[in-house]
C-alpha cells in the first residue's frame, strides 16, 4: 500500500531509511546512469570529493569515514580499471562481500571454489581484480520503460501527454514507450526515430530440426497447388452450361470433368452432348439421374460407335431406351449399369439376344431379372468373360445349371442376392470356372460354408487374386483358418498323411496321386472378410500369413473379437494400400504404430467404431487419410 498523502509510516528497514536520508531515489539513479559514459577528461580531480546529495562536506565526515575513503578501493566493472574513485555520490555504498552460500552458488558448473580464491587473490596483486558487475544502486531499473524513470505508474490508455522529445501532445496508448533516459514519455514518430519499434512484435524462435530430420533425403517434392489442368476442369464444371464445345481435350480430361460434374449432379441432358463423338469407343457418366429417356437415346444415337458404356444412377433409363441401345450401339462388348430398376424381363431377353458379342456384362439392382433372363445371357453370350450380378433380388439354386453352362470365367461377383445359391450350387459353379476365377467375390450368401473353401475354392483355383467373402454367416474361424494354413498344399497329399496306407493297396495308384502336378494358387490382393461375427484372430493371423507378401488391399471390418497379438501381425503386408479395420475393439495406437511404421505404402485407414484409437503417437509424417477416429477415443 502507498504511503504518499498521509503521515502514517511503518518500521522501515536500515537501507530504507539510509536511502531516504541520504536523498537516493530513481530519480538520482537515472541521472548517474545517464552519465557514467561520459569522457574521463570531464571526470572530477580524484583528491576532491564528488558532490554530495546529502548537502555535507567533506569535512563534516568523521575520521572513521576518511580513513575508509583514503584507503584503495576495488575497482567495479562498469568503470575502467585502476581507476582511483574518491567520495562520491555515485559510490555511497561500500562493496559487501557474498555469503558463502551465494558463492558456491556463483560458481557451480564453473570452477571449483579453491581455484576461484586462487584467481582472485593473484587479480588483487595484479591490481587487476574486477567485482561485481551488478551493482543493485546503479544498476537501472527494469521498469523505467513503464514509469518514466519518476516512479509514477504509466498514465491509462486514452490520456494525453507530452512527448519528451519533440514536445508534441499525444494519446497514450499501450504501445507508448517511456524516453530513455527518463523522465517522460515518447510518441510513436519519436520511438520509431529512435531505433525502436513500439509495434513490433517479438520473434517466433525457430523450431530446432533433429539431426535425424536433417539426414533423411526426400526423393519427392509434394504437390501442395492444384495443376493448371485441375483448374481447368473445375472453372469448366462450374460454368459447363456456358461452353459450347470441350474440343479436342483427350478422354482423360473428358472423364476428369465427367467425375467433377458428378460430384453436384451437375449433367444434363443440355450439356451432356459436349461428352458425345461419333469416334468415342468409350462413354462413362457417373451420375446420369438427370438424363431422361429421351436424353439417354440420344445418347445412343450420337455415339454409334460405342463398344464400352458405363452408366451410373442410371434410374432414369427403361425399357424402351434400352431396345434402342440394342439398335443404335451393335458394337457394344461391355455394358455397366448401376440402378436400372425399371428394365422390365421382356426388355432384357430382346437386348441379350441383339447382342451375342458382349464380353463383360456387369449389373446392380435389377430386380426384374429373373431366371429367363439368366438363360438367355448363358445361351447366346458365348464369349463372356466378366459377369456381375449384384443385388438381384431373384437370385436364388435355381441359377446354378445356367451359371455353370456359361463359358469359362475370370470375374464372378453374385454378392448381395435376394435368396442367394445353397452349398453344392456353389461347389458346381466353383468346380466350373475355377481354373480361371480371378475375382470372386460371394458376399452375404449363407449357402457359401468352409466345405466350399475347403473342397472347391481350395482344390480348383489356380490364378485367384481378388477374394470377397463379406457377411457369410456360415463360415467359421476354425475353417477360415484352416483353409488359408492349407491352401499351398495338395488335398492328396494332406489325405495320405492322415489315413494309415492300407498294405494291400495298390503301389501303382498310391504313386500315380502322388505324381500329379500340383500348381499353388498365389498370394491374394484383395481379401474382404468383413461383417463375418464368427471370424476372429485364427483366421485373420492365417490369411495375412498366406497373403502377406501380396495384399495390398484389405477389410477386416467386423471383427470384433480379434486380438491385439492378431492385429498386429497387419504389419506383415509390407505392400498394404488401403486397410478397414473398423469396429475391430482391440485395436489401439500402439497397434497402429506398428502398422503404418511397417507398410510404408499404406495412404487409407478406416477406423469406425475402434473407441481405443486417438490417432496420436503413430510416428509417420507421410500424409495418410484416417477415416472415423472418434473425439473421446482411448478413454
Amino acid at each position: 500500500m502507498s504511503r504518499r498523502g498521509n503521515n502514517v509510516r511503518g518500521p522501515t528497514s536500515a537501507l530504507t531509511e539510509f536511502l531516504r536520508e541520504s536523498g537516493i531515489n530513481l530519480t538520482t539513479i537515472a541521472r548517474r546512469v545517464a552519465t557514467q559514459n561520459q569522457p574521463e577528461s570531464q571526470s572530477q580531480d580524484p583528491s576532491v570529493a564528488g558532490p554530495s546529495n546529502s548537502g555535507g562536506n567533506v569535512e563534516d565526515v568523521p575520521e572513521e569515514e576518511q580513513s575508509e575513503e583514503n584507503a584503495p578501493r576495488v575497482s567495479n566493472g562498469r568503470r575502467g580499471r585502476g581507476r582511483n574513485t574518491g567520495y562520491a555520490s555515485d559510490e555511497l555504498d561500500e562493496p559487501a562481500e557474498e555469503s558463502p552460500v551465494k558463492k558456491r552458488k556463483s560458481t557451480k558448473g564453473r570452477a571449483t571454489p579453491a581455484a576461484k580464491a586462487k584467481a582472485k587473490k593473484k587479480a588483487k596483486d595484479d591490481g587487476e581484480y574486477e567485482g561485481s558487475s551488478e551493482d543493485e544502486y546503479r544498476a537501472m531499473s527494469k521498469n523505467l520503460w513503464s514509469v518514466g524513470g519518476n516512479g509514477s505508474p504509466k498514465p491509462p490508455p486514452g490520456s494525453f501527454e507530452t512527448c519528451a522529445r519533440c514536445e508534441k501532445q499525444f494519446t497514450v496508448t499501450k504501445y507508448t514507450m517511456a524516453a530513455n533516459p527518463p523522465p517522460g514519455y515518447l510518441c510513436h514518430q519519436c520511438a520509431k526515430a529512435s531505433g525502436t519499434d513500439p509495434f513490433k512484435k517479438p520473434a517466433v524462435p525457430r523450431k530446432r530440426v533433429n539431426a535425424t530430420e536433417k539426414r533423411d533425403v526426400v526423393s519427392y517434392q509434394e504437390r501442395r497447388f492444384p495443376s493448371l489442368a485441375a483448374m481447368c476442369i473445375e472453372l469448366i464444371t462450374r460454368y459447363i452450361d456456358d461452353v459450347e464445345a470441350l474440343g479436342d481435350i483427350g478422354a482423360v480430361n473428358m472423364d476428369e470433368i465427367a467425375k467433377a460434374l458428378s460430384k453436384n449432379r451437375g449433367l444434363t441432358p443440355q450439356n451432356a452432348h459436349l461428352f458425345y463423338n461419333v469416334l468415342n469407343k468409350k462413354l462413362r457418366f457417373y451420375d446420369a439421374t438427370n438424363l431422361t429417356p429421351d436424353a439417354l437415346k440420344t445418347l445412343a444415337s450420337l455415339n454409334p460407335n460405342l463398344t464400352h458404356l458405363h452408366l451410373d444412377y442410371c434410374g432414369r433409363l427403361t425399357s424402351p431406351v434400352l431396345l434402342a441401345f440394342s439398335t443404335s450401339i451393335t458394337q457394344l462388348t461391355s455394358l455397366t449399369l448401376l440402378g436400372p430398376f425399371l428394365v422390365r424381363a421382356e426388355a432384357w431377353i430382346e437386348f441379350l439376344k441383339a447382342m451375342p458379342g458382349l464380353q463383360v456384362f456387369k449389373i446392380t439392382q435389377s430386380p426384374r431379372f429373373d431366371l429367363q433372363c439368366m438363360q438367355t445371357l448363358a445361351d447366346t453370350c458365348k464369349n463372356i468373360g466378366e459377369l456381375s450380378l449384384r443385388e438381384i433380388g431373384l437370385m436364388n439354386n435355381e441359377f446354378t445349371d445356367s451359371l455353370c453352362s456359361m463359358p469359362p470365367l475370370r470375374v464372378l461377383d453374385l454378392a448381395f442376392p435376394g435368396i442367394g445359391i445353397d452349398e453344392d450350387g456353389w461347389m458346381k459353379i466353383i468346380e466350373k470356372h475355377g481354373s480361371t476365377l480371378e475375382t470372386l467375390d460371394a458376399s452375404k450368401h449363407e449357402g457359401f460354408t468352409d466345405d466350399v473353401l475347403q473342397e472347391s475354392v481350395r482344390e480348383y483355383t489356380r490364378v485367384l487374386f481378388e477374394l470377397k467373402l463379406e457377411g457369410c454367416l456360415s463360415l467359421t474361424d476354425e475353417g477360415v483358418a484352416q483353409f488359408f494354413d492349407n491352401w499351398a498344399y495338395p488335398i492328396s497329399a494332406l489325405k495320405d498323411e492322415d489315413r494309415d496306407m492300407d498294405v494291400d493297396s495298390d503301389a501303382m495308384e498310391v504313386s500315380l496321386s502322388s505324381l500329379e502336378p500340383f500348381t499353388p494358387n498365389p498370394p491374394l490382393r484383395i481379401l474382404s472378410l468383413a461383417r463375418n461375427q464368427e471370424l476372429s484372430s485364427a483366421a485373420l493371423a492365417a490369411a495375412i500369413v498366406h497373403s502377406a507378401q501380396s495384399l495390398t488391399w484389405l477389410n477386416v471390418n467386423g471383427l470384433r473379437s480379434a486380438s491385439s497379438e492378431a492385429l498386429v501381425q497387419l504389419k506383415r503386408a509390407k505392400e498394404l494400400r488401403y486397410l478397414d479395420a473398423g469396429w475391430c475393439r482391440e485395436l489401439d495406437d500402439f497397434v497402429m504404430k506398428d502398422v503404418v511404421t511397417a507398410c510404408t505404402k499404406l495412404n487409407e485407414i478406416k477406423v469406425w467404431g475402434c473407441n481405443r484409437i486417438r490417432g496420436v503417437g503413430w510416428g509417420v509424417k507421410r500424409p495418410i487419410k484416417v477415416h472415423g477416429i472418434e473425439p473421446s477415443g482411448g478413454m
